[in-house]
């Protein structure tokens, strides 16, 4: 490589942190296309006949290139998701078919698989060894073993397939974008003040002074359905969020229409499926999972949707009710529920939500949960500078008696040109480089789309922005925390999708501790802690609905096994999503309802056929979490032992070994689905 491009090219430099700050969309095409022909000479020159078939002289060509081709497209992809811009979109797609074709290529190659088949196990450590047994798996459903016009259609399949991601996620975002209502003062009575203060903001931003502009970014959207008090409001954005990126959306929106890309999304699945010798996209989707089977995962779905039926009945019995009793509402619709729900949650609880998110600053709750961490993982948690992409990314290291352990970057406003959601997403993992023998340290994004502060005061995150921010970091936890020296199976890399909730599920139990959420509050006006008495009010109030929300994810991960299982891909969808809710839900959507078309879990975002893996590693989570509520102090207090175990069995294990051995050598047993019940208030 010259050095002009090194000097020149931010995507090209890799001497320490991404510089975020200086990529340009026109850094993008140089950049990678080199480092495709880097990637490309590496493969070429491993595969060579006369090349050893070693684990270290193979990780000292390729890995280390195709390392840093990785590292360069995930900063791309990173600002694609976190800083969108029409330039950079282009900039985006135009190199996307490289870049997938380069992968698609690699993980297919014949002569590599040969290479890493003839590898001799006995020469390798323990985690080498799950690493090759991991690859010469992914080989396989690579489509490395396919001949001929085979090969050749199955990359076809995997660059159009991610042509038509990248689509689904655009339409996505930029029909979420593109809806705003500017409301007069008087039909947002009900609407918490400091979500007036916003909305009010971007109206006069909008040049609509005067006027308060609704967008269905969640920070808006979420409490105008929780708290507004006009039905008309609120049918107006439940119309506009249920029919994002459909063909039931209204005017220019409806050319964000996602109903023909999920088609052809599904017929490619199928596709490959079949060229892989399997009958459906469900049974490929569990080879690297722990569950055995897409039937296994239907039974355990629908299990559980048995054992929680009878409280979401009872919960929406209890909604009906107090709606006709309370609200005059004889007869609610889909865009009352969430209005209902909050009505009879302050009845029943004495309290709101509205009135709880005046004590969790985005500041103290950081500090609240850095502590936990601190003290039940032996870390220590401080800021750390780097180059970063938007005035409110904050960066942090993590050390362990003096030692960098690993990096996050902190992203929590929602802002256009951002995704929705939350996420954790690796920047580079750990790993004892083969080309310098130096070990690298991992570093994560963690992302989610709080509200912002106003008027300089800090931002007030809802209880459940608090348990989202707890999950993320979880994820986060298993990637930085891992003492795995193999990049492929160190922190979340080789751990089976069906497992990877674990630690992010496992954190939110946390943010029900007394001892903790103490630590992390403060009254935005008074700076006076969370009370007690709040706290216990919320404490009664957690398996408020819980057998709704349990049918909820349940009718999501049906729908999304049973769509890549028993669907024929060429027929509409939508009759199948009607006979799961059918099937499932409580509370029935309505007709136009196209909840389906920004599912971006299972068609943009890696979950294809492993949306259950949520409700599967709670019962994982919730059976963890008991290990600490059995060894916990009598005042509460975690056991630091056992957040040891944890941290040693769990986080520091990573991908090295399979996530069952992991969860029994921290437990001593296989999980059982009781704690899960109970700590969702379903116990028999």
């Amino acid at each position: 490589m010259s050095t002009q491009p090194l000097a020149t090219n931010p995507l090209l430099n890799f001497a320490d942190l991404p510089l975020f700050d200086q990529i340009t969309p026109d850094h993008v095409a140089p950049a990678i296309s080199q480092l495709l022909t880097e990637a490309d000479a590496a493969l070429e020159q491993v595969t060579a006949a006369d090349f050893p078939a070693e684990w270290n002289a193979i990780a000292r060509v390729l890995d280390v290139s195709t390392e840093r081709l990785g590292r360069a497209w995930g900063a791309v992809n990173h600002l694609n998701s976190v800083a969108d811009t029409p330039e950079l979109r282009a900039a985006y797609n135009a190199v996307l078919p490289q870049v997938t074709e380069f992968w698609t290529r690699l993980g297919a190659d014949e002569r590599l698989y040969a290479k890493y088949k003839a590898i001799n196990p006995d020469t390798l450590s323990g985690e080498q060894r799950q690493a090759r047994s991991n690859a010469i798996r992914n080989f396989v459903l690579g489509g490395a073993e396919l001949q001929g016009d085979d090969r050749i259609r199955f990359a076809q399949i995997q660059e159009r397939q991610a042509e038509l991601s990248q689509k689904f996620s655009e339409n996505a975002l930029d029909a979420t974008d593109a809806f705003a209502y500017f409301a007069a003062e008087d039909e947002l009575a009900g609407v918490p003040s400091d979500v007036l203060q916003t909305a009010r903001a971007a109206a006069e931003a909008a040049g609509q002074a005067g006027r308060y502009k609704l967008t269905l970014k969640m920070p808006c959207y979420l409490p105008v359905m929780q708290f507004a008090d006009s039905s008309t409001l609120r049918q107006t954005l439940y119309r506009a969020y249920a029919t994002r990126a459909s063909d039931q959306a209204e005017g220019e929106a409806v050319k964000f229409d996602n109903s023909a890309l999920i088609q052809e999304i599904l017929s490619l699945r199928q596709e490959e499926s079949q060229l892989l010798g399997y009958t459906s996209f469900g049974q490929v989707s569990v080879v690297p999972k722990m569950a055995e089977s897409p039937e296994q995962v239907v039974r355990f779905l629908r299990d559980l949707a048995q054992k929680a039926r009878p409280y979401a009945e009872q919960d929406v019995a209890d909604l009906r009710a107090f709606a006709a009793e309370h609200l005059n509402l004889a007869d609610p619709q889909p865009w009352d529920w969430s209005y209902i729900s909050e009505k009879l949650k302050e009845a029943r609880y004495a309290f709101s939500e509205q009135e709880v998110k005046q004590y969790f600053t985005a500041p103290k709750v950081l500090a609240g949960l850095f502590k936990i961490i601190e003290t039940l993982f032996e870390v220590s948690i401080r800021p750390d500078t780097a180059p970063i992409w938007h005035p409110a990314v904050q960066f942090y290291r993590i050390e362990r008696a003096g030692q960098l352990v690993g990096q996050f970057y902190l992203d929590q406003p929602a802002r256009t040109g951002k995704r929705g959601g939350a996420w954790m997403d690796d920047v580079r993992a750990r790993w004892l480089r083969p080309d310098t023998g130096a070990l690298q340290t991992p570093v994560a994004h963690l992302v989610c789309n709080f509200a912002d502060g106003v008027d300089g005061k800090p931002a007030l995150l809802t209880h459940d922005d608090v348990t989202t921010l707890f999950h993320e970091f979880g994820h986060g936890l298993h990637h930085l925390l891992t003492q795995v020296n193999e990049r492929d199976v160190s922190g979340i890399s080789g751990v089976e999708w069906d497992a990877v909730e674990l630690p992010s599920q496992f954190m939110e139990n946390f943010c029900w501790e007394w001892d903790v959420l103490k630590h992390m509050t403060a009254h935005i006006e008074t700076g006076e802690p969370l009370p007690r008495h709040l706290f216990d009010k919320m404490t009664a109030a957690k398996n408020y609905q819980s057998g709704m929300q349990t049918l909820r994810q349940i009718e999501f991960a049906l729908f999304d096994m049973l769509l890549h299982t028993e669907h024929d891909p060429q027929q509409d969808f939508m009759p199948l999503l009607g006979l799961v809710r059918a099937e499932v839900a409580v509370l029935q959507a309505p007709a136009f309802s196209r909840s389906a078309h920004t599912f971006s879990h299972i068609f943009a975002g890696g979950y294809a056929a492993g949306y259950y893996s949520y409700k599967w590693a709670e019962v994982l989570s919730a059976d963890a979490y008991a290990a600490f509520e059995e060894s916990a102090s009598a005042d509460g207090t975690p056991s630091i032992e056992t957040g040891r175990k944890y941290r040693q069995e769990i986080l520091e294990a990573g991908g090295s070994r399979p996530a069952m051995e992991s969860f029994k050598a921290f437990r001593g047993r296989e999980p059982s689905l009781d704690a899960l019940l109970r700590h969702q208030g379903m116990a028999a």
